[in-house]
């Protein structure tokens, strides 16, 4: 997963689907959990599911950036199966959505 560092207080990862995504979302954890700075934004584009180890960790994410680190996480460029996902288990009230990864910068640092 390529996560850029996009400026000194904000992470971009384009995400891909299983096995890859499951890794990559521990990867991220590890990050911010070293990095309390970062706001981080998720780019979506390429993941076509999700299953419930992905939501663990995605969950364990929002934990981290948001209420460890009083930072913030946008999720981006959802495809209507993933988002089927958030609604069916309720997660769409949890985390913050935006259509690309542009909009998702821009509102980190709207909301700032």
């Amino acid at each position: 997963m390529p996560i850029q560092t996009w400026s000194e207080d904000v992470l971009v990862a384009e995400l891909q689907d299983d096995p890859v995504l499951t890794d990559d979302l521990k990867t991220l954890i590890d990050d911010v959990e070293k990095k309390t700075e970062m706001n981080v934004v998720l780019d979506f584009a390429a993941v076509s599911y999700l299953n419930s180890s992905n939501i663990a960790r995605l969950l364990k994410l929002r934990k981290v950036v948001i209420h460890t680190n009083d930072r913030k996480l946008k999720l981006c460029a959802i495809n209507s199966h993933v988002w089927g996902i958030f609604l069916i288990t309720g997660l769409e009230k949890l985390f913050d959505f935006t259509d690309n990864v542009a909009l998702g910068l821009a509102s980190i640092k709207i909301e700032e």
